[in-house]
């Protein structure tokens, strides 16, 4: 582990001390741990492509979808700009959402899920059984957060 990895995971290990879930294992889940999780992230992805789909009219692209539901409207253009613009937002949210449930998986599948991203402690079950997707325990969150600021 490199000296910058081994001080995240001591900042990571001294802040987690505040939540009782953590766990410094870093070994991964078994199949039986993760089956729950595999099924939960399964419905995510098949529930958002089925809103994505309902949202679009079936299962067109994006710029299909917008230029179809803008093709009749008659507002002012400046209106139309707007409402295309929270349009394509939506759908950009939902596509990174789409992504990080795909990568969610990809680390099922590879044995590195529930392992925290940035300091390799295990992400406590909570917060997995909230947000299955997380790459991070709560402390690297709140650290990235800090630094990453949304728009």
């Amino acid at each position: 582990m490199t000296l910058v990895n081994s001080k995240r995971r001591q900042k990571a290990q001294d802040s987690c001390q505040n939540y009782i879930a953590c766990s410094f294992s870093g070994a991964p889940m078994d199949s039986t741990q993760a089956a729950p999780f595999r099924e939960k992230l399964l419905q995510m992805q098949s529930e958002l492509l089925d809103s994505i789909a309902l949202q679009r009219g079936g299962f067109v692209s994006r710029a299909e979808a917008t230029a179809e539901h803008f093709a009749q409207l008659e507002d002012p253009q400046s209106e139309v700009a707007s409402e295309k613009a929270d349009e394509l937002s939506w759908d950009e949210h939902e596509v990174a959402r789409l992504a990080d449930i795909a990568a969610a998986l990809e680390r099922l599948a590879s044995g590195t899920y529930g392992l925290c991203m940035d300091c390799g402690i295990d992400i406590p079950l909570a917060r997995l059984q909230a947000a299955p997707e997380a790459l991070r325990c709560i402390a690297c969150q709140e650290t990235f957060e800090k630094h990453h600021p949304r728009a």
